[in-house]
């Protein structure tokens, strides 16, 4: 008989495992991972060198701004040889927004 006390014993554990796989939480799909919304100000601190706020071509060549480098003469248009983090975004939110042609 005591092979069955131990089978009677062990029947609960045996269920255990099954138990404790559905008790878990489903794991997430992860999507795409959105962008950040400070990685401009963050990519425009590296870049800035002398922390004015104050972005020259220079620092935007320099900096990991390629796009930013490539359009500054349109961005600074004023021509104050410099450009700030607001006049970039200004400058994005404008040109996401137009239409392609």
């Amino acid at each position: 008989m005591r092979p069955l006390l131990t089978l009677i014993a062990l029947s609960p554990l045996a269920a255990f495992p099954a138990a404790a796989q559905t008790a878990q939480p489903a794991p997430t799909q992860q999507s795409a991972p959105a962008p950040h919304p400070g990685r401009m100000a963050q990519r425009f601190a590296r870049a800035n060198t002398t922390g004015d706020g104050r972005l020259t071509l220079a620092q935007a060549q320099s900096g990991d701004m390629p796009m930013v480098a490539k359009h500054f003469s349109e961005i600074d248009s004023a021509n104050k040889g410099y450009i700030t983090l607001d006049e970039i975004r200004a400058y994005s939110a404008a040109h996401r927004r137009a239409p392609t042609q």
